[in-house]
């Protein structure tokens, strides 16, 4: 019955897309994505709320603080097991699959994409795993994109639009914030978009952050409405807040990976990873509670300074009064948020680093002005600092300071503490970028040799294939031939250059046409001079691994308009500067989006 209404309303959008203009049709579909990242959001933000209420109440009722200890166990065992038996054995995970598959795959998204996030992340942050759902929410609504396109034949340059969309919605929708929505996918994946591109991205975003507010009771979504004033006195403490944030952003950065990296060289089968992953896990919660979870709730009661609410039903139940031993805790939840996320993550669990990136901005926030309160120096409003380290600590992750302006902006409902998080986030955007060059995402691509970054160039060559451009057919030249030999092969190729080679094929050295002009046209030389008397050394050789940036950085730094192309340490080939800037020329017009 479900097919068969599948069926019927994609033969109307089928009849639509016949009826409309090409830019109608991406309109409506911009539409079409945005409800469908927003249902996606509301299953998902749904489960993980309930099932956060129901371990709450447990709690209360039966004060068995070790029932958050073991969701996350059932949460975890549970997500290897349906990638195991119901998704093939793997599954991509995080936001870099985006811009992997715009960059290297035209833009093409599996289709099982489209539900194997939201099966996977409803059990793992659901159940309690120690990481956020907008992750899975973006790769989703990126996934309804690039299959709306193509199920509708839709070329790249949509294709990739549409995905764009997703993106905006899945955030839009999350947050209910459609201009943050609208700025993370620029800011993440469109990096060079027209500004009639602009439409459609909206529409979703609207479209997306509409369904879920009606939908959606708002506690289940993140918003803060309690703030302050902005004071221009404390400026210099949102300075000294920007540089905080920013190397915390580095400090996490950093553990993630090496965490993450540790579970990845573990040699256990994935069950028994995910146990060792979730036993620990369960310790820490068990601990420290409110890593339970995206932990949104907890971000709601920092702001409001009732942080020792934070302490009921845990070890330190009876210290609830302390105002020291609050701030210690929420300073060691915070430092072991990181570790919780990427134990969560990389031990088999399904999830993200953006709801993280918020609680530990808010814990940041929190305890930065709660220090300066309680030592009496001055007086800060905690519910403004625990907002704005949230956008300090989602620029330094994310490298996407406008995203984190924006999105904090539309959680608290006004614009009044735009200067400060214009102070902050770009402060910690500074120090990340410093030691960090790339973004958690991008950082995962680097690593991996598929660089995309906010480098319109780099991003362009790092779709191009070198290979494609490689000329193997290029005719040789012996070194103790003489130039007779090359004067006939000038004069029946077009050839301008030449490889010299013994006869294992090894290169020996380079004639350019434009070098060695003189000789050729004196007779007497031509006759007696032999072949390795003017070959010269290459300026450079290219392999066919080298990426595209790689090879133009070598056309650049040896100004020659060939290079010599080495494969198995043999000569194999040469390619032309022209030819690969007329392909990325080609590429480029193929990939901006008007």
């Amino acid at each position: 019955m479900f097919k068969k209404y599948i069926s019927k309303l994609e033969s109307i959008i089928g009849l639509a897309q016949s009826l409309l203009t090409e830019k109608q049709f991406i309109f409506l579909a911009s539409v079409l994505v945005g409800i469908s990242s927003a249902i996606a959001v509301i299953v998902l933000k749904s489960f993980a709320h309930w099932v956060f209420i129901f371990a709450t109440n447990i709690n209360k009722i039966l004060k068995l603080s070790f029932i958050n200890s073991i969701l996350p166990i059932a949460g975890l065992l549970l997500t290897v097991f349906v990638i195991k038996r119901l998704l093939g054995g793997t599954i991509e995970k995080g936001t870099s699959q985006i811009l992997y598959a715009v960059a290297k795959k035209a833009s093409i998204i599996p289709r099982k994409q489209m539900y194997a996030h939201i099966m996977t992340s409803s059990l793992t942050v659901g159940l309690g795993g120690s990481a956020g759902l907008e992750s899975p929410i973006v790769v989703t609504g990126a996934a309804f994109g690039s299959n709306f396109a193509q199920n509708y034949k839709l070329n790249y340059k949509d294709r990739t639009l549409l995905i764009g969309c997703g993106v905006a919605a899945g955030i839009g929708a999350a947050f209910n914030a459609p201009i943050a929505g609208v700025l993370f996918a620029i800011e993440f994946l469109l990096v060079d978009v027209s500004i009639s591109a602009f439409t459609p991205i909206m529409i979703a975003a609207a479209t997306g952050a509409l369904v879920s507010v009606i939908t959606l009771d708002e506690t289940i979504l993140l918003n803060v409405k309690q703030q302050k004033e902005f004071d221009y006195h404390n400026i210099p403490f949102y300075v000294l807040l920007g540089v905080v944030t920013g190397f915390i952003s580095v400090y996490y950065t950093r553990n993630f990976q090496r965490t993450e990296h540790f579970f990845s060289h573990l040699r256990l089968s994935p069950y028994k990873k995910a146990l060792l992953g979730a036993s620990i896990l369960a310790v820490l919660i068990f601990i420290f509670p409110t890593l339970f979870g995206e932990g949104y709730e907890s971000i709601r009661t920092l702001a409001d300074n009732n942080a020792g609410e934070l302490l009921e039903n845990t070890l330190f139940s009876s210290f609830q009064n302390n105002k020291w031993v609050i701030l210690l805790f929420v300073g060691a939840t915070m430092m072991m948020k990181v570790f919780a996320t990427s134990i969560t993550l990389g031990s088999g669990g399904n999830g993200g680093n953006f709801a993280p990136s918020l609680f530990m901005g808010s814990y940041v926030g929190y305890v930065f002005a709660k220090t300066f309160n309680l030592t009496g120096l001055t007086h800060l409003p905690i519910s403004n600092f625990t907002m704005i380290g949230m956008a300090g600590i989602l620029s330094g992750l994310f490298h996407a300071p406008l995203t984190a302006i924006f999105l904090i902006a539309e959680i608290t409902g006004g614009y009044s503490l735009m200067l400060p998080l214009m102070i902050v986030a770009s402060i910690s955007f500074a120090i990340s970028k410093t030691f960090e060059k790339h973004s958690m995402d991008v950082k995962s691509l680097v690593q991996k040799g598929h660089a995309f970054t906010n480098n319109k160039d780099t991003n362009v060559l790092a779709t191009l294939n070198t290979n494609s451009i490689i000329h193997t057919d290029f005719l040789t030249l012996s070194p103790d031939e003489n130039l007779e030999k090359l004067v006939d092969l000038i004069s029946h190729s077009n050839q301008s250059v030449f490889a010299v080679v013994d006869k294992e094929k090894h290169l020996l050295g380079v004639i350019h046409f434009n070098d060695i002009r003189e000789i050729i046209f004196n007779k007497y030389r031509v006759k007696y001079t032999l072949v390795k008397d003017i070959m010269t050394p290459p300026a450079d050789v290219i392999y066919p691994f080298h990426s595209m940036e790689v090879v133009m950085n070598k056309f650049e730094k040896t100004k020659r308009t060939f290079l010599p192309v080495i494969k198995d340490e043999k000569y194999f080939g040469f390619i032309s500067k022209s030819e690969a800037l007329e392909a990325y020329r080609a590429k480029l017009k193929s990939m901006t989006i008007e």
